[in-house]
């Protein structure tokens, strides 16, 4: 019985590595075109990036259970503030957060064939090993901000590879909001780690939940108060995560 497992697993990881790269192949004109021609046109690629995440759950059977979608207020930016368990995170938070959006991603995700140039138009991407990359990186987010355009952020930085429910935070996210005076608005994903354990290949179809909270203000807060943003939103996002859990 181990072994028939076993080896449905691997055709069942087969099956999700080719639906990715197939239809990320299918979808590519939409996917990167819209993004080299301008800014009046990105609207498109993230409508595409929509199409191949909503195919991607279909086809894969990772269903995307969504929390709180009546926080996200018409007509407002918001620094979107996550916890990061598992590459499965992304196809979900494309289809719950509303129009298009700029999420900060690390350089190395360029070195993945074909998502490497969906990731160069669609994100902001940063060299986490130096400071000057990580500035320019948070000038570009704020930018973005200005032009009346959302933000996501992995608040830990990178995929949550220990026992603990969330790694401390980093503070980009916070200075952001502080420096532009935007709400953040947090959300969590629950389940996407035991389908896809981060670094691994070794997956499973299920249900992955996505919550999300009231929103934060930010406005007349001062670099000063970055530590309590932080640790508020930390706080906020833990509960959610400790709350479903104890639920279930």
């Amino acid at each position: 019985m181990k072994i028939i497992q076993s080896v449905l697993l691997k055709l069942y990881a087969f099956w999700v590595f080719l639906v990715f790269t197939v239809f990320m192949l299918i979808f590519l004109p939409g996917l990167t075109i819209p993004f080299m021609i301008g800014k009046r046109f990105s609207w498109i690629g993230y409508t595409f990036l929509w199409i191949w995440s909503w195919v991607f759950s279909m086809l894969t059977f990772i269903r995307y259970d969504f929390y709180g979608r009546e926080n996200f207020k018409k007509g407002k930016s918001y620094i979107y503030v996550s916890n990061h368990t598992s590459f499965l995170d992304l196809p979900g938070i494309r289809l719950l957060i509303p129009g298009e959006f700029r999420p900060m991603a690390k350089k190395e995700l360029l070195k993945i064939p074909v998502f490497g140039w969906i990731a160069q138009g669609a994100t902001v991407i940063v060299d986490r090993s130096s400071g000057e990359s990580r500035k320019k990186s948070l000038d570009k987010l704020k930018q973005v901000l200005l032009e009346g355009i959302s933000i996501l952020l992995f608040a830990e930085g990178t995929q949550n590879r220990t026992k603990e429910i969330m790694q401390p935070f980093k503070d980009g996210a916070f200075r952001v909001a502080i420096d532009t005076q935007q709400p953040i608005l947090p959300m969590v994903v629950i389940g996407a780690g035991k389908l896809m354990p981060p670094g691994t290949v070794k997956m499973k179809p299920g249900r992955v939940k996505i919550m999300v909270a009231p929103e934060i203000p930010t406005e007349g807060l001062t670099t000063s108060d970055l530590p309590m943003l932080k640790e508020k939103t930390f706080n906020i996002m833990k509960e959610m995560i400790v709350k479903n859990q104890s639920s279930n």
